[in-house]
């Protein structure tokens, strides 16, 4: 077990009077172990307990060999794995119960512990994870300058004029000869009116002249996942799209000058986003101005006009406003950025003025 992160939790748990954590998401579970298990349909459960006796319950298709510091106790799929994973649960005290809990099983449990107190767990695994130790601050940096390698690589391609699908198969190959282990989401390539839509789902489309070029990708190593937008143009580029873009790149900047701790999300958002609308493209910035990141590249906490929370030290959250024009031009500038003591780091180093390729 990782003892800070545990002990993190653990002091939260005491100050809500929670019993156990009863913790099912494999990403969290990681966090804590340093161990991947992905249990498929099978129930996976790691009971943190405010005594310090911390149990796994998995199933016996998932041998572990390595002493993670807790008990581990197997399960086969004859087992009833609600009331295994009771066994180590006080009812009388309050359990946290994570978010990612399958309803088959929590439904069960709810039926044979009617009258227990239960309270949204991740409330507590989310705020620890939010805040990046020195390790994982070390590791986003370095699977980020992977990342601006393999976007730097992936845009010198483009005058191969290979469609959207080949890009991406140039991708992969970048990623594996940088050492990541794969995607940390599906990458988005995106060429002209395509950029419009900002989830396009890359396809045999290939690229024209005056083209926007979305390059909306990242990697995982070492277990974190990177994440960077760029946009480029294709051999020229039209007023329009030149305002546009000029456009998203002061909305981005302007966000991210505005990080720091005690400033809320929700003002980082409108940084970028009152800068849009005064510039006349207010409706077509059709999303929130990012994410968190981390060990999942999408991971709970936001910057969005709902969020009041406030950017602390170690908080990693991506800045990507967008402008998408149907039918004509799509433009996303994404960096992610670390709040630090007394401001930001942006983990992101690839220039972000305006580029003709071609």
């Amino acid at each position: 077990m990782k003892t800070n992160r545990t002990e993190k939790m653990l002091n939260i748990m005491k100050e809500q009077e929670v019993g156990q954590l009863l913790i099912s998401d494999p990403a969290t579970i990681f966090y804590l172990t340093d161990y991947w298990i992905h249990p498929g349909e099978r129930l996976l459960v790691l009971v943190l307990s405010d005594t310090g006796e911390h149990t796994l319950v998995v199933n016996k298709l998932f041998p572990i060999t390595e002493d993670l510091g807790v008990n581990l106790v197997y399960i086969d799929d004859t087992d009833d794995a609600v009331a295994k994973v009771l066994e180590f649960v006080h009812a009388d005290k309050k359990i946290g119960i994570d978010k990612n809990w399958p309803s088959k099983f929590l439904l069960n449990l709810l039926e044979k512990v009617p009258n227990a107190k239960l309270c949204n767990g991740s409330d507590i695994t989310d705020s620890v994870r939010a805040h990046k130790d020195n390790e994982e601050l070390d590791l986003m940096r370095e699977v980020s300058k992977d990342n601006d390698n393999a976007i730097e690589q992936l845009r010198d391609l483009v005058p191969l004029e290979l469609d959207e699908l080949e890009m991406t198969d140039r991708l992969a190959a970048i990623y594996k000869e940088l050492g990541n282990s794969g995607f940390s989401f599906d990458p988005i390539i995106a060429y002209g009116a395509n950029g419009a839509d900002p989830h396009h789902m890359t396809d045999d489309s290939t690229v024209k002249v005056g083209d926007s070029i979305i390059l909306d990708i990242g990697g995982v190593k070492n277990s974190y996942c990177s994440d960077m937008t760029r946009t480029y143009f294709y051999k020229e580029v039209s007023e329009k799209s030149r305002d546009v873009y000029e456009t998203c790149l002061e909305a981005n900047r302007r966000a991210i000058e505005m990080v720091k701790p005690g400033v809320r999300f929700c003002d980082i958002d409108a940084a970028a986003r009152d800068y849009i609308t005064e510039k006349g493209y207010g409706e077509y910035f059709t999303h929130r101005t990012g994410h968190f990141i981390g060990i999942e590249c999408h991971e709970t906490g936001d910057v969005s006009g709902s969020n009041t929370a406030v950017a602390e030290p170690g908080m990693i959250f991506s800045v990507e406003p967008g402008i998408y024009i149907p039918g004509e031009v799509g433009v996303r500038i994404e960096d992610l950025i670390i709040c630090t003591e007394d401001g930001y780091e942006n983990l992101n180093h690839v220039s972000k003025e305006l580029q003709i390729i071609g």
